[in-house]
């Protein structure tokens, strides 16, 4: 399970989404989960899973690896599906009766809706992240909050804190995953009982876990250090980000996009 989570992963390819400007992923991936709230009609959601069908295949990344990302957190998605559907009062006769418990066609409605919206908010967010590198994801970020250095906001602080731990995401699932394994191995059992031991067994995987993520850290710490790194101020890039055509047609289709989302 732990090893299908697939944000902060970066799937290195050569495609159009790949090329494009990191900082108008970032801006149109904002722009795309506004729009996956501004929507509750079914063919708006029509809309919505064309225009994320034909991104992901532009990106050329595998629809099944995609797709694995979404097995972490289904159980949240049925969470919801079942807290609207149950919750959710109507107008009208329920549809069904189970005690207390009602189901109506509007509980029913609302909750698909939000089940396809969970799904296709994992997919957008992973596009970005699948498609752009820590380094390109951390410049970008730090380009779109320059603006506010002006408030004291330490705006290149920021953006490498938010890179690293998303690049640290799936380093530290795979630890969690070999230290669970290596306990398991010795006789631990974090699946039978009831939540109180569960919540025990954890921490024989807790401690390691934690242990690993501050030596990580202060390797992490050390290898900045030997290459002379002392922040933002002054500091060239290899790279200088530059908009090209291939941004401003995504930008016309973006345009185009929440146009058609806002006239539905």
């Amino acid at each position: 399970m732990l090893r299908d989570i697939t944000i902060g992963q970066y799937y290195s390819v050569s495609s159009l989404i790949h090329r494009m400007d990191p900082r108008f992923k970032i801006i149109a991936s904002m722009l795309y989960l506004v729009s996956l709230f501004l929507i509750n009609q079914m063919i708006a959601y029509v809309v919505v899973i064309a225009f994320i069908g034909i991104v992901v295949k532009l990106s050329k990344v595998p629809v099944n690896f995609i797709m694995k990302g979404l097995k972490p957190v289904l159980m949240l998605i049925i969470f919801a599906f079942l807290i609207n559907v149950f919750l959710t009062t109507g107008t009208g006769e329920p549809l069904v009766k189970f005690g207390f418990l009602k189901i109506y066609s509007e509980g029913l409605e609302r909750a698909f809706f939000m089940a396809i919206r969970l799904v296709l908010l994992i997919i957008g967010t992973s596009i970005l992240t699948l498609t752009t590198s820590p380094i390109e994801l951390t410049d970008g970020i730090e380009y779109l909050l320059s603006p506010f250095k002006k408030i004291g906001l330490p705006a290149h602080e920021l953006a490498m804190m938010m890179t690293i731990a998303l690049r640290f995401i799936p380093t530290l699932l795979e630890e969690t995953d070999k230290i669970m394994k290596a306990q398991m191995a010795r006789g631990a059992d974090f699946e039978s009982g009831n939540i109180m031991n569960r919540a025990k067994a954890l921490i024989p995987l807790l401690v390691p876990l934690f242990i690993s993520a501050f030596r990580r850290a202060d390797e992490l710490a050390m290898a900045m250090e030997a290459r002379c790194y002392r922040g933002g101020e002054g500091r060239t890039r290899l790279k200088v980000l530059k908009y090209s055509r291939l941004d401003l047609y995504g930008g016309f289709v973006m345009v185009i996009y929440i146009a058609s989302c806002i006239a539905l």
